[in-house]
């Protein structure tokens, strides 16, 4: 009988067991960041603080704490403080070590899991606080409990000290230091604002928490403390609007171990703003809960409209984004087991939870419009105007559909389109005026760009329903352009470019026209911006000469570098008033050249900070308007280059 045939000692490509790599304690961390917190960007940066505060909140949640301090302090560390029960530090019995430690290192261990410690949590994953430690260059744990207080150093994610009583303590609570690692993030500098606009949403959610800010660099403080809770938070994202009714109305219940509170308020504008929490949480992309929400919201109204004649027989029930218009809406729902896309916690799947707020909005809400007849029929009679509206608009909508080609003879401005039909290689400049239009035509990369012209300046969508809007000649082109349809019909799938790129002069009246159209897209088209599929061009506002050298500069700051580089001899500076002043080889080579151009990526860091800028800038009320530009004057070093 033959031998069966030897394994071979060696493999193609030297593939063996040795090169399976186990990467022990937090390493893996270390080695796929973005895994956990999204990016190594701003946003990655910023989670860091978000995952140590939700600890602290948490402890809110569960009745143990009133105080949370964050300090951005002058060593580029940041400190977070609470009043809580303070992290464990006796033996953990299976680890044999301070429970303390096992937080910071071991990635899923927490006391989340169980729900006996925490009923409701934000930080569910229990990877927060240890994924903070892996990506710290250090970090810092004081812990005051049982009348002692302890501390502890780590070093990227690895024990540097043991765990030490140092002191006696009258409180109790946790206080963590950290510095951001250089060799994991691009820049670790925090932005007071971005910080500034989390706590302030916290502390709205949990009311009666007290949360404080301060830079220890510029003396910069915020304390963040509203008893109203939602209702506050409603009331403020309203401040410059005008409300059809006062106070918002406010709905609470506890059903099932799950916990549902909505406060809404109409005010006399168009656009909805629905912003959702679970666990504290902002679920950006929604879920169950803001389902049943809006299923309870249309029903009622709808039922509320026909039992009170309102709404005759023969009419058909008003739509969802009908009953909408206007609305400002805070929906924190609080739940023991949230099952969350991914950590990141986008969007909520829990089932159960569209059941529950269905009926505890369907109740509350109907019973309201019972106690409250006068605001109920102007919200009806408001949905009513909406539904006429929306009829409009659906005919000026069939406009802007693409059937099977998209008719470019029929666009104003006539687009120019780019030859390849993969949407990832794909941009579309949309530019300012005739003349920047046509240099931009001739030096485009006519394989992967393409151009629309506009002109003049769009309607400002911040003050017009859907049915004015969709009738803008303009604003009809770029929706065919961009091919994904508008509000409730808005698909991204369909999106025919992935880079949509706004292109104006770097001047007053182009800021404007710029505003004017990122307010469209973040009212209708704000999925566009969640993807970072739009961007803002940035044009040079000089051409500065000496011989045959050239330099664009896109501030007074760079020119005067410049300038000072090269001399003063010999030296010619044009600048350019438009971009229409440009030939199609400096558009190109400045502006739209991937290989040397600059974009600046339009991104939504607080939904709420956001909704309050466009409202002020964009809205009805001069007073805020004006308000608003004093106060930040002084942040715009030259006004031509504001964006």
């Amino acid at each position: 009988m033959s031998e069966p045939p030897k394994r071979p000692t060696t493999r193609p490509g030297g593939y063996t067991a040795e090169h399976i790599q186990v990467l022990e304690g937090l390493e893996a961390v270390r080695r796929r960041p973005s895994m956990y917190i999204g990016s190594v960007g701003s946003k990655g940066l910023h989670h860091l603080i978000n995952e140590v505060v939700d600890n602290a909140v948490d402890e809110a949640l569960a009745g143990y704490c009133t105080e949370i301090r964050v300090s951005l302090n002058k060593d580029g560390s940041c400190t977070v403080s609470d009043n809580g029960r303070g992290i464990p530090v006796d033996i953990h019995p299976k680890m044999k070590r301070p429970a303390v430690e096992v937080a910071l290192t071991v990635l899923h261990a927490g006391g989340k899991f169980d729900g006996q410690v925490y009923k409701v949590s934000g930080g569910l994953h229990g990877v927060g606080v240890s994924v903070v430690n892996a990506l710290s260059e250090w970090l810092k744990v004081e812990v005051d409990i049982d009348g002692g207080h302890y501390e502890q150093r780590y070093s990227r994610g690895r024990v540097e000290t043991p765990l030490e009583r140092t002191g006696d303590s009258d409180r109790t609570g946790t206080t963590i230091t950290f510095k951001p690692d250089p060799e994991i993030f691009e820049d670790t500098t925090f932005n007071y604002d971005v910080v500034a606009q989390r706590l302030r949403e916290l502390a709205f959610l949990n009311r009666g928490l007290r949360i404080g800010l301060v830079d220890e660099t510029t003396g910069r403080e915020s304390l963040f403390h509203y008893r109203g809770g939602i209702i506050s938070f409603v009331e403020t994202l309203n401040k410059n609007k005008d409300a059809l009714h006062r106070p918002p109305i406010y709905i609470s219940a506890e059903r099932e171990g799950q916990s549902v509170e909505v406060a809404m308020q109409y005010t006399d504008g168009y656009t909805e703003t629905v912003l959702s929490f679970a666990n504290t949480i902002h679920t950006r992309e929604g879920g169950t809960h803001e389902a049943g929400f809006k299923m309870a919201l249309t029903r009622v109204v709808n039922d509320y409209a026909r039992r009170t004649g309102l709404l005759k027989e023969n009419e058909p029930n008003l739509a969802g984004e009908d009953i909408r218009e206007g609305l400002t809406v805070i929906l924190n729902v609080n739940l023991p087991n949230p099952q969350f896309e991914g950590q990141t916690k986008t969007k909520l799947g829990n089932n159960e939870t569209r059941g529950i707020v269905d009926s505890v909005v369907g109740e509350g809400l109907s019973a309201y419009l019972e106690e409250n007849p006068s605001v109920a029929r102007r919200i009806v009679e408001k949905a009513l105007n909406a539904a006429r509206a929306r009829e409009a608009a659906r005919k000026a909508r069939e406009l802007t559909r693409r059937k099977n080609a998209l008719e470019v003879t029929a666009l104003p401005g006539k687009l120019t389109d780019c030859s390849v039909r993969d949407p990832e290689l794909a941009e579309l400049f949309l530019v300012e005026g005739d003349s920047a239009g046509g240099s931009a035509k001739q030096g485009r990369d006519r394989r992967t760009q393409a151009v629309l012209p506009l002109r003049g300046k769009i309607i400002n969508v911040e003050k017009a329903r859907l049915d004015r809007i969709l009738a803008n000649a303009e604003i009809r082109a770029i929706i065919t352009a961009i091919g994904t349809g508008v509000g409730e019909e808005f698909n991204l799938d369909r999106a025919r470019y992935h880079k949509i790129i706004v292109m104006t002069d770097a001047d007053v009246d182009g800021s404007h026209i710029r505003a004017l159209l990122l307010t469209f897209f973040y009212r209708y088209m704000e999925k566009l911006i969640q993807a970072g599929y739009v961007y803002i061009a940035q044009p040079p506002l000089y051409l500065v000469r000496k011989g045959k050298e050239e330099r664009y500069c896109h501030t007074d700051e760079e020119l005067e570098a410049v300038l000072e580089e090269m001399g003063q001899t010999g030296v010619s500076v044009q600048r350019f008033k438009g971009l229409g002043e440009m030939n199609p080889e400096q558009l190109w080579e400045t502006t739209m050249n991937p290989e040397t151009r600059t974009l600046q990526r339009v991104e939504i860091q607080d939904a709420m900070a956001a909704n309050e800028i466009f409202t002020i800038l964009m809205g009805d009320k001069v007073e805020p308007r004006r308000e608003f530009i004093e106060e930040n004057a002084h942040e715009v070093r030259n006004l031509d280059t504001v964006g």
